[in-house]
């Protein structure tokens, strides 16, 4: 089922046009990933989809009984009730039908009251609602609310506390919650992993892949849209292009295009050059003037090909080093902080060492006191016990997430040059120019920059350092996408030590080759990248339960094993149910879009569309993106078809 359809869609403020000709279709089930620049008009778009925004011109389809959900970058929660008050008014429905069974269950109570008939309708309408409202999740929303609280981190909330308490990144985190239990057909989900530690990302992923409806979402954060998304709409340059499959699909099939369509276009300019030289050497000639002509006349006639655009402009710098540091860097001694001495303590018992050329990736869950370490090893802040050693030549250059180092009052070309002093101008837009800051963008003042502007003049004075040990605290926040890539591949190649903070996973895995969990009692050193200390985690947990089942009473684990088979009997049941229904659905979509295959081959055979170059190479690229649909789905409707058949 076809739950929206973006077609042709412009919009533009003022004289600066944002989108052209944006098509889109999102489906049943769907999990959509929106893609592009910084500023490519990817908010933009989704408030048109929710219908937030206008448009200038197009047209935007969706049945009139499709539910909307929208979570904003930027929006604003204002309630008065409390946590639990406002998660249980999504179930006012349910709630209203609770009261009439209590009412009706009052009424039940005396017979006496009701004619034979009038009672017999009673029961009757009693068993009618009390299956709608069993069917409508009466019996486990309270559940649900709990497991989505605790998910999106309030599980040590009071359910008491008043919403208008809530910290923004809280409202955010709460207002997700709510969209989430309303269920809406589309979801549209814009920068939905703010405000999320690790933990909860990997709750929300597994959230979004079983979510009944089918989910629009824009994230910068790589491994989340790995994890969740099956289609990719690109953003570039105002328009839109549809890839099939995983984010890291979409980058293989992106640059397998640009092969493509540019040898298509090497080849058509190396086939106009030799007829171009064949005019030349035979217009003249009477013998062959004729067919020079001709010539001529198909090329006049020949659609010609563009040459096809590479990526929009990037980043581009590297991190040096003036001079190398001793082998041991920084050592961490049973380390402990608290910020006053009537507070608890944050961390306790911190023990680490970093030695040069290692790449710490420091995690943990938001309120750990990550950040509160970084600024204790730089000596901002004052630990309450233990020891940091620093070691023989280290310079550190730090990234602060807060870019507090930042002067609000001063224009970029002065904010990097009153750093530096000693360089000349000319070398200074040099450096500015490398991280987009070009013509008059130099002359912006600080304060009215974006985020990711600011992100990328912190990280033009961390390059200019030449500092020996980097500490990052949050280094990809506001950063789009390929402005990470290039962070990445610059602390790839850089020759010094990096401790750094961040919850972006795939950065991680990019960058770290340890990582160290912060903990509320110590610190434990995972001797790999992200991937790596997830597998750990997971073997220390399953050891754990293993423990724990091996200690337990024998009658316990008689009760407990009953139990389970039993639930796993009903989850594999229900599982198989879901099973079918998918190999149905999945049937229906292969067979529509083999008829949309035949439909487009059919067209493509028409002789007005096979002497159309350009009509021809369009109808090519759709055949080529159903076949790949056609396929994904293919492949999936198989490997359901034979757990079914094994199971039988």
């Amino acid at each position: 089922m076809i739950v929206m359809q973006v077609n042709q869609i412009c919009k533009s403020f003022g004289a600066t046009e944002i989108l052209n000709n944006i098509k889109l279709e999102v489906k049943d089930q769907d999990r959509i990933a929106i893609v592009g620049r910084n500023g490519a008009g990817k908010s933009t778009l989704l408030k048109i989809m929710s219908g937030d925004l206008s448009y200038d011109s197009g047209e935007l389809i969706k049945p009139k009984d499709v539910q909307i959900g929208y979570l904003s970058q930027h929006m604003t929660f204002d309630s008065e009730q409390t946590i639990w008050e406002e998660m249980l008014a999504v179930f006012q429905p349910l709630l209203e039908k609770e009261k009439e069974l209590r009412k009706m269950e009052a009424q039940m109570a005396d017979p006496s009251a009701f004619s034979e008939d009038e009672y017999a309708k009673l029961l009757k309408d009693y068993d009618r609602l009390q299956e709608d409202f069993l069917q409508g999740g009466g019996y486990s929303y309270e559940s649900e609310i709990r497991a989505v609280l605790s998910g999106l981190e309030f599980a040590d909330f009071d359910y008491d506390t008043p919403i208008s308490e809530l910290s923004g990144g809280q409202k955010t985190r709460l207002f997700l919650g709510q969209l989430l239990l309303k269920k809406p057909e589309l979801l549209i989900l814009d920068e939905p992993t703010n405000h999320l530690d690790i933990e909860t990302l990997s709750w929300l992923e597994n959230y979004l892949v079983a979510y009944p409806g089918a989910v629009v979402i824009v994230s910068h954060d790589r491994y989340f849209l790995d994890k969740t998304v099956n289609l990719v709409y690109e953003i570039s340059r105002h328009h839109s292009k549809r890839y099939v499959g995983s984010y890291s699909k979409y980058l293989e099939q992106k640059a397998a295009d640009y092969e493509k369509d540019l040898k298509a276009y090497e080849s058509q300019q190396a086939a106009i050059k030799k007829t171009e030289d064949f005019i030349q050497r035979n217009i003249a000639r009477a013998s062959t003037t004729k067919r020079a002509q001709s010539k001529r006349k198909q090329l006049e006639k020949m659609d010609v090909i563009d040459k096809p655009l590479g990526d929009e402009s990037s980043a581009n710098f590297s991190f040096q080093i003036e001079k190398r540091s001793g082998n041991d860097v920084v050592k961490v001694d049973e380390l402990s902080f608290r910020y006053t001495a009537d507070e608890p303590l944050i961390f306790e018992h911190v023990t680490f060492a970093i030695n040069r050329g290692e790449r710490i990736a420091l995690v943990g869950p938001n309120g750990a006191g990550k950040t509160t370490l970084l600024k204790t090893v730089l000596g901002r802040f004052k630990e309450a016990s233990g020891e940091i050693q620093l070691g023989t030549n280290v310079e550190i250059g730090y990234y602060d997430q807060e870019q507090t180092d930042l002067t609000s009052n001063k224009t970029v070309l002065k904010e990097l040059w009153d750093e530096f002093p000693g360089e000349n101008e000319k070398d200074i837009r040099t450096v500015l120019g490398n991280f987009l800051f070009s013509g008059d963008d130099v002359l912006k003042n600080v304060l009215d920059l974006s985020g990711g502007e600011k992100a990328r003049l912190a990280l033009a004075k961390l390059m200019m350092q030449k500092a020996n040990f980097l500490i990052l605290d949050e280094p990809t926040n506001h950063l789009d996408i390929d402005s990470k890539e290039v962070l990445e591949a610059a602390l790839i190649d850089y020759p010094g030590t990096i401790l750094f903070v961040s919850h972006d996973r795939y950065f991680i895995n990019k960058v770290a080759d340890q990582v160290v969990e912060l903990q509320p009692t110590g610190a434990t050193v995972y001797l790999g990248d992200y991937d790596y200390y997830i597998e750990k985690k997971w073997e220390a947990a399953e050891v754990k339960k293993l423990e724990e089942e091996v200690s337990k009473p024998i009658e316990e684990k008689k009760t407990e094993k009953t139990n389970t088979s039993f639930k796993i009997s009903k989850q594999q049941q229900s599982e198989r149910r879901k099973k079918k229904r998918r190999i149905e659905e999945l049937e229906t979509l292969i067979e529509s879009l083999e008829h949309a295959l035949l439909e487009n081959e059919t067209e493509m055979a028409q002789p007005e569309v096979y002497e159309d170059h350009k009509k021809t190479l369009e109808l090519s690229e759709k055949g080529e993106a159903i076949q790949a649909e056609m396929d994904h789905y293919i492949e999936e409707w198989t490997e359901l078809l034979e757990d079914v058949e094994d199971e039988d």
